[in-house]
């Protein structure tokens, strides 16, 4: 069974920082594409961050130049890593893999907290 588990939520000031991970549990190269989304209570799931097997990353405009989306293939693991966090960042972050089986199957983790405070 194929399975996403997020780590590193936390709280942390304006200004600061945290690095996101997703874990696989198979070979990460089994997902043509990756993406971060997150949910702020009372708000859609917005999407984030998208990283595509052969292509370039693409991010939410409001994040562009704080956020970087990166694949470590030997440790089967997705990363965000958030610089300058805003207080308007705070949401449970999530990730989502696309794997290329017939229908294009996709698999969420469970999510984990990002509080940014004033």
């Amino acid at each position: 069974q194929v399975q996403l588990a997020e780590s590193g939520g936390d709280k942390v000031q304006a200004g600061g920082s945290l690095r996101l991970s997703c874990t696989t549990s198979t070979n990460i190269s089994s997902f043509f594409r990756m993406d971060w989304y997150r949910q702020a209570p009372g708000y859609l799931r917005e999407q984030v961050a998208t990283t595509l097997i052969g292509g370039r990353p693409t991010y939410k405009d409001s994040v562009k130049g704080r956020f970087t989306i990166s694949r470590d293939y030997a440790k089967n693991t997705l990363y965000l890593q958030m610089d300058n966090l805003k207080p308007e960042d705070t949401a449970v972050y999530y990730c989502k893999g696309t794997t290329w089986g017939s229908g294009a199957p996709e698999y969420w983790g469970q999510g984990t907290q990002v509080t940014v405070s004033s």
